[in-house]
């Protein structure tokens, strides 16, 4: 079923400014969103303002930064309030096999995340747009040996999307401790319970307002 919990109600623009940042955090404790997922820049001011769940990104949305940086960056969010990190894996060392350097990079984080704090969780983008089955299958299962707790099709920035075959091999593939995110180009509700009934429980839109009119509140805080 698909509720507003399930939401992390995103807004990740370059050009996000403080009064559309303040709009985000009213929908969200409004319509009891998951999250709100924003820049690193606004975690602070939002804790610090809002009753609400803060969602943020790291090495976003390229993945291509060193591991210390995104351990720096994911140290900072904390620092600043964060609960939920979503994290971006190096493609580019996907497509050279190097799959010891991101299973490392994200045991490295999920320690970090999980030492926190309870409650603390860390979802894996691994852009899915980029890359092929087997390269997905592979990244389930690393995910999950590394102590993730979501993985993630999309940063929303790259050529694609969630799309339902994409939400289904992932939750066939990872292990059963491991949730499925879905994110990029949900903009209605009838893709949203499809993605639901797939298997995602969680999903990051800028599109939550629209999606609430077919949506029961839940409460999430």
């Amino acid at each position: 079923m698909l509720t507003s919990s399930a939401i992390d109600h995103t807004l990740l623009k370059q050009d996000a400014t403080l009064k559309q940042v303040d709009q985000l955090c009213i929908e969200a404790v409004e319509h009891k969103f998951a999250t709100v997922c924003i820049q690193p820049c606004h975690v602070k001011y939002v804790a610090d303002k809002y009753s609400v769940r803060v969602c943020t990104v790291i090495g976003f949305p390229l993945g291509a930064t060193t591991t210390q940086t995104k351990i720096d960056e994911c140290q900072q969010a904390l620092n600043d309030g964060a609960h939920d990190i979503d994290m971006v894996i190096n493609i580019g060392k996907v497509k050279d096999g190097d799959f010891p350097y991101v299973q490392n990079e994200i045991e490295q984080l999920a320690k970090l995340v999980h030492s926190s704090g309870e409650n603390k969780i860390l979802k894996v983008i691994i852009e899915t747009c980029l890359l092929n089955e087997n390269e997905k299958k592979k990244l389930c299962q690393i995910v999950g040996d590394a102590g993730a707790d979501f993985i993630k099709t999309s940063t929303g920035f790259s050529t694609g999307g969630a799309t339902l075959d994409d939400i289904k091999l992932l939750r066939q593939y990872s292990p059963n401790n491991v949730q499925v995110k879905a994110s990029g180009g949900i903009r209605d509700s009838n893709f949203a319970r499809e993605l639901i009934q797939a298997g995602a429980t969680r999903l990051g839109t800028s599109s939550g307002i629209a999606l609430m009119k077919d949506i029961p509140s839940t409460s999430a805080y």
